[in-house]
């Protein structure tokens, strides 16, 4: 009894230790959104000047708390593969309080590192073709395609995908009422952008 009772004074001891280190600290919180693709996987890293003193990482919806900072003014930096690199400076942390950063950190597009698809579709007589579908398909093998997208062509029959710079070796397919189908292969294998032209020809 007396050797439970000392084992539950140590245990008392530490969870005040415990609970006095959190008042002691504190944290940064947030929702990160972006231009395109999914807000989780965005690494999140809070810094003193360039030393990295810890970092996290968004959940599915782009939320993420990073905690047990000491006192002091600290920069943020928000990084994604494909995504532009996000920064926020002077964010103070005080102690037993997590700092909001709101939910407004956006990340835009970094158009240097993803790959381009860029094409259009044009008659036989060679005007543009608007309003027509075009799907993007990912080729595994000889026999096994994976479906991946659409667009819908603009008014001066144009369409883009965003994708990736993986090597990879895709298919672009224009199918319509009345028209022969139409596609293109297109290997990607760096960020770049790739054109393709497809030809909108009516059934005889």
């Amino acid at each position: 009894m007396k050797r439970a009772i000392q084992l539950l004074f140590v245990l008392s001891i530490c969870v005040g230790v415990g609970s006095a280190q959190d008042r002691a600290t504190g944290g940064v919180k947030g929702k990160v959104r972006v231009e395109t693709g999914t807000p989780g996987g965005v690494t999140v890293i809070v810094r003193q000047g360039e030393r990295e003193i810890a970092r996290g990482v968004t959940n599915k919806n782009g939320e993420f708390i990073v905690s047990r900072l000491a006192p002091g003014r600290y920069g943020v930096t928000l990084r994604k593969p494909g995504l532009s690199v996000g920064s926020i400076e002077d964010v103070e942390v005080k102690a037993g309080k997590t700092r909001s950063l709101g939910d407004r950190l956006i990340l835009s597009i970094d158009e240097g590192s993803i790959a381009f698809i860029r094409g259009s579709v044009f008659s036989e007589d060679g005007h543009s073709v608007p309003g027509v579908r075009v799907d993007l398909v990912r080729i595994v093998n000889e026999n096994s395609v994976q479906k991946m997208d659409y667009r819908i062509t603009g008014e001066t029959g144009e369409f883009v995908f965003r994708l990736p710079p993986d090597t990879g070796k895709y298919r672009l397919i224009l199918k319509a009422d009345g028209v022969e189908p139409s596609s293109k292969d297109v290997e990607v294998e760096m960020a770049a952008v790739y054109r393709v032209a497809l030809t909108y020809k009516k059934k005889p």
